[in-house]
């Protein structure tokens, strides 16, 4: 019984993602294109290491993992602790309001961020002509474009660890932070010896799913810039969409699905060694 009560779930995990993860790993292999499909062997792979294209996305993708996760968490655990010492009725308010964009339409959001970078009429612009700065193209000027997406992705990306890690403040006894304060502990060796331990294993489940949902960003990326401008907004993700979707070269965008696939699995393994021995399971 036990068996048939998990093939629902079962049945749609094969059907929709364990084939298609399968047959991308075998389209890799191929020069799939809407007029041909031949067998290449490992040329695809080969072809993608030499690839400037792909390579700039891979650097954008891991720069934009490295900015984004850590600010992310800081961001989230500062705003977690800030409101948990409210009352009842304002930690509702303030996590409906972080939470908001996380239930909230990516295209919606994307079109008002689009809006605020207007480098015309953007609201980013007006407050920075206050200080005298001249406008800039926020999404168009290659040395803030990058950095523009980042940020809305980091906006879109608090608001489930904020939720989670205020859920957890709850579950930390209140006798060991009394039991500190009676040795006379600060606040900062109070938080490092007790509060941001005790965190460990919703540290280790949100820094795993921020990282893999950063290597994975796309939507934004499509909808404020298509990848420029000179692909200096390109990641593994898009690269994938262009080279099927754009170029009509399924073999080679199997290759990089493949790539990016082997890049988050092996990162998220060195994250589980190194995190998840603080956490007991």
């Amino acid at each position: 019984m036990s068996y048939l009560f998990l093939l629902p779930a079962l049945g749609f995990f094969l059907l929709f993602v364990a084939y298609p993860m399968l047959k991308g790993i075998y389209i890799s292999f191929f020069n799939h294109t809407l007029n041909q499909f031949e067998f290449v062997g490992l040329d695809n792979y080969k072809f993608l290491f030499h690839d400037e294209t792909f390579i700039k996305s891979m650097r954008n993708t891991v720069l934009i993992v490295l900015i984004a996760v850590p600010i992310v968490i800081a961001f989230s655990v500062f705003v977690a602790m800030t409101i948990y010492k409210k009352s009842e009725w304002l930690r509702s308010l303030f996590r409906g309001i972080f939470y908001l964009p996380a239930v909230s339409s990516v295209v919606s959001i994307t079109v008002v961020w689009a809006s605020i970078y207007d480098p015309n009429f953007g609201i980013l612009n007006y407050i920075t002509s206050f200080f005298g700065m001249d406008p800039i193209a926020w999404l168009g000027d290659p040395d803030t474009a990058l950095y523009a997406i980042i940020l809305v992705l980091i906006t879109t990306s608090v608001g489930q660890p904020i939720i989670l890690y205020v859920a957890s403040l709850g579950n930390i006894p209140a006798s060991y932070i009394e039991a500190a304060q009676i040795d006379r502990a600060n606040s900062g060796q109070i938080f490092r010896k007790i509060i941001w331990p005790m965190l460990m294993p919703t540290n280790l489940y949100i820094i795993v799913i921020t990282t893999i949902n950063s290597f994975q960003v796309f939507a934004i990326i499509q909808l404020l810039t298509s990848g420029g401008p000179m692909y200096e907004t390109s990641t593994v993700m898009y690269g994938v969409y262009e080279k099927a979707f754009v170029l009509g070269n399924f073999g080679l965008a199997s290759a990089m699905g493949v790539l990016l696939a082997i890049v988050i699995g092996v990162i998220s393994m060195i994250q589980f060694k190194f995190l998840g021995s603080d956490v007991e399971y």
